[in-house]
This record gives C-alpha cells, structure tokens and sequence, in this order.
C-alpha cells in the first residue's frame, strides 16, 4: 500500500514539473493573447510622421518617461517644467482614441525604450459612439501590446476626465473609468491614476473654472491640478 501510495505521489509530481517546464519553455500559454482591435480610428500618417521628424531635429532623451493619448496629452505642453528633473517626451495626437494608442504604441512608446509610460484615452472614444466595454477592451489591448516588448516597464492610466462640453457622457465616463480600474489592478505594475473625482464640484459636475472656452479642453489651472496628482507616481 505504502509503495503504491508513493508511485502516485511520484507520478502526480512528475506531471507537476513537465507542465511547469512546458509553460516555461511556451510563455504563450500562461499569456492571454489580446484582444482583437477594430481598425484606427483615422489615417495618423501626417501625426506619426510629425513625430519621426522631430525626433530627427532634437533627438529625445535617454529611457525618457513617454506621455501618449489624446489631445489633453498633446496639448499639455509644460510637462518638462511641471515635472523637474524626469526627463519627458510628450507623444500626444489629438482627436486619438485608445485602440489608436495600441495600433501604433511602437512609434509612440516602444521604440524610445522608456522607464515609465502614461496614457490618456477613452475621452474621444466614449464620444463617437463607443461603450464601456469597448474601452475597456481597447485598454486590455494597449497593456497587452506595450507588455509584449517591455515587460517591466510601469504603465500609468489617467482616468477619463469629466468637461463641461460632454457632461452628459459622465454615466459612462463613469463605468468605463470604473472598469478599467479594476482591470489596472490585475496587471503588474500597472497604476490607474483618478484625475476625474478632483475636477468635479461638490454636486458631481465639471469644474468650468478648468476649461478653456471650448468647455472640453483644459486651462492651465487644469494641467495645475493634474500635475500635482501625476507627480507622486512618476518615476
């Protein structure tokens, strides 16, 4: 009986170790694959070629920490003043939606070699017409594209904004921001970052005094307010 008790124990143990190998030496099976991305949400090439063209011009700076999204992204332009010291490189395209970001996260994030991403997205994506889920789901495929050439590098998500211009989006701002939330928190050094809650009075609607006149981008009261909260989580 003893005998055959420790065949098993044996056995089980060895089927233990040969799976283990088996996924070690195929990464792909303990890695989901991402999810599928609809098309771009526009022709990027004159963005894209903007970018090479200043990278050519003023070659960026060593493992910088790479901003990317849309145009509360492109539009902050005092990020080497707000942050001191962390060598930033602002690759922002306005109008761009998150599946955007994982189409071209290698010209926009991968290639410089950086020590730390930020993203901004879901803002546009939410007001042509796409939901939660589909947010969600593009967020999944950005993580999953930068994941798969920089394993270790941080990836800091700044939630969807609230504006005046598209305060009756807010429920699903809302849902979207609330998913990927608890999607950040599965990943491995992936941060989300609530820059939403502050920018919303004590009756829940946006702060117009954050706004430049078109009511949907921000002053520089709002890119004040978003530093102080990004700043903690730069490295």
């Amino acid at each position: 009986m003893r005998a055959r008790a420790a065949q098993l124990i044996f056995v089980a143990l060895f089927a233990v170790l040969t799976l283990a190998a088996g996924c070690a030496a195929n990464p792909s099976a303990t890695t989901p694959s991402p999810p599928p991305l609809d098309p771009p949400s526009a022709d990027w090439t004159v963005d894209l070629a903007a970018f090479a063209a200043q990278d050519a011009a003023d070659p960026p700076p060593q493992r910088p920490v790479v901003f990317t999204g849309s145009s509360s992204i492109r539009l902050w332009q005092t990020l080497a003043e707000d942050f001191p010291g962390v060598p930033t490189l602002n690759r922002g395209f306005g109008g761009s939606q998150l599946r955007d970001v994982a189409h071209y996260a290698d010209t926009l994030a991968i290639q410089y070699r950086p020590r730390m991403i930020v993203i901004y997205g879901g803002d546009n994506d939410i007001n042509a017409g796409r939901d939660a889920q589909q947010v969600l789901s593009d967020f999944r495929a950005v993580v999953a594209r930068i994941r798969s050439d920089l394993p270790d590098v941080p990836i800091v998500y700044l939630s969807i904004k609230p504006s005046p211009s598209r305060e009756s989006q807010l429920a699903t701002q809302r849902e979207a921001n609330a998913a990927i939330r608890a999607e950040a928190a599965r990943w491995p050094r992936v941060e989300f970052v609530d820059v939403a809650t502050p920018m919303l009075d004590a009756g829940g609607r946006p702060r117009p005094e954050l706004f430049v006149e078109d009511r949907l981008h921000m002053n520089r009261d709002g890119y004040a307010l978003w530093r102080r909260i990004v700043a903690p989580h730069l490295k």
